[in-house]
C-alpha cells in the first residue's frame, strides 16, 4: 500500500507539500499540484482518514441515535438523513437504543471516540435520565428532536392535532357518523394531540364518542389487530374507525378480514403518517401524509450549522399533515 512517502518521492516534493495538496491548508502552486495529484492516482493513494481528521478537526462523519429503526416511519427518516450526509459528503453512525439509559450512554461514548462532527438525535419522547447523558456531552455539536413540549431539546411541531381532526373529518364528510379510533398510548404527546384531532371534529359535527369503540395500543400492528378484535366483538360496530398510525392500520385490516367482513365494504379505515408500504395495504390505505424527507433534510442542515458554530439556539422544525386519499373508505350515501 503506497504511503505519502511515496506520493512525495515520485511527485518530487516534501511530504509536507503533499499534506497540503490534500488538505487544501495551504497555497502550492499549480504546476506542483498536478504532480502530486497525477502521483496519488497513479500510486492508488489513499489518505488515512484517521491521520487527515487530526490535521483538519473534521471527520466528516455524523452519528444519529433513534429509539429504533424497525419502524417504517423512523426508517424513513433515517433514509432521508443518509442519503442527504451522503449527498455532503458525510458519513452516518446509525445507533438503535430503545429509549435505554445505559445503551444511549455507550453509544455517546463510542460517537465521542470516533470523533464524530456532530450528533442527532431524534426519539419520540425521552426519559429524564436519557436527557440528562444527552446533555453531559455538551462539547459535541448536537440537535436533539422531541415530539414533546420540553424547553430542553429543538421541537418538532407535528401539528398532529391538525392531523387527527384532518383523517376524522374526512370520515364524517363521507357520511360516516359512527366512528371509532385506535389510538397510540395517550400519555404520550404525539398520540394524544391525534385524539384530541380526533374528538374536535367529532365534536364539531355534532355527533359523540362511543367509549366502547375508544382503543389503546403501542404503534405496532399488533395493537391494531388485538384492539380492532376487541371493537368486533361487540353487538354494535363503527362504521369507520381512525388508526392513528399506519402500523397499527394493517393490523386493523387484517382483523377485520379475518372476522369475513371487508374493508371499506363493511368498515372503513383511515391511517396517519402515510408509510411507503400503505399504498400497496389491501385496500390502498388513506392516511395522513407527514414529509419525512423533509423532517430529516432540516434536522441534518441544523445540526450542520451547529457543527459550523452558526447556531446555537434551540429550534423548532414544523411538518404539516396533508390528507391522502386512497381506497379504504367508503361514502355512505
Amino acid at each position: 500500500m503506497a504511503t505519502i512517502k511515496d506520493v512525495a518521492k515520485m511527485a518530487g516534493v516534501s511530504t509536507t507539500t503533499v499534506s497540503h495538496v490534500i488538505n487544501k491548508t495551504r497555497f502550492v502552486a499549480q504546476e506542483t499540484e498536478s504532480l502530486v495529484l497525477q502521483a496519488i492516482k497513479d500510486l492508488n493513494y489513499s489518505p488515512s482518514a484517521v491521520a487527515r481528521s487530526l490535521k483538519v478537526n473534521t471527520t466528516k462523519s455524523i452519528g444519529m441515535i433513534v429509539t429504533t429503526s424497525e419502524a417504517p416511519y423512523f426508517a424513513e427518516i433515517i433514509h432521508a438523513v443518509e442519503e442527504h450526509c451522503y449527498r455532503q459528503g458525510y458519513s452516518l453512525f446509525l445507533c438503535n437504543t430503545q429509549n435505554n439509559a445505559e445503551k444511549i450512554k455507550n453509544h455517546l461514548e463510542m460517537l465521542a471516540k470516533k470523533r464524530v462532527d456532530g450528533i442527532l438525535v431524534m426519539c419520540s419522547e425521552y426519559l429524564p435520565d436519557s436527557l440528562n447523558l444527552l446533555h453531559s456531552f455538551e462539547n459535541i455539536p448536537m440537535v436533539v428532536m422531541d415530539w414533546g413540549p420540553n424547553v430542553h431539546t429543538d421541537i418538532i411541531q407535528d401539528n398532529s392535532f391538525d392531523g387527527g381532526y384532518l383523517a376524522t373529518k374526512h370520515l364524517i364528510e363521507n357520511g360516516h357518523k359512527h366512528i371509532g379510533i385506535i389510538a397510540g398510548e395517550l400519555t404520550k404527546t404525539t398520540a394524544k394531540t391525534r385524539y384530541e384531532g380526533f374528538i374536535h371534529a367529532i365534536k364539531e359535527a355534532g355527533l359523540t364518542v362511543n367509549p366502547n369503540w375508544v382503543m389503546e395500543g403501542f404503534f405496532e400492528p399488533e395493537d391494531g389487530y388485538e384492539c380492532m378484535n376487541k371493537i368486533l366483538s361487540q353487538d354494535n360496530l363503527p362504521t369507520a374507525v381512525f388508526c392513528c398510525n399506519d402500523l397499527m392500520a394493517l393490523g386493523a385490516i387484517s382483523a377485520i378480514g379475518e372476522k369475513g367482513l371487508r374493508v371499506p365494504e363493511d368498515i372503513s379505515i383511515i391511517g396517519y403518517d402515510n408509510i411507503h408500504a400503505s399504498r400497496f395495504y389491501s385496500p390502498p390505505l388513506t392516511t395522513v401524509h407527514q414529509s419525512k424527507s423533509r423532517l430529516g433534510v432540516q434536522a441534518v442542515n441544523l445540526l450542520f450549522e451547529r457543527i459550523n458554530h452558526k447556531s446555537d439556539q434551540k429550534e423548532k422544525i414544523e411538518i404539516y399533515p396533508e390528507l391522502v386519499v386512497r381506497k379504504s373508505v367508503k361514502k355512505i350515501v
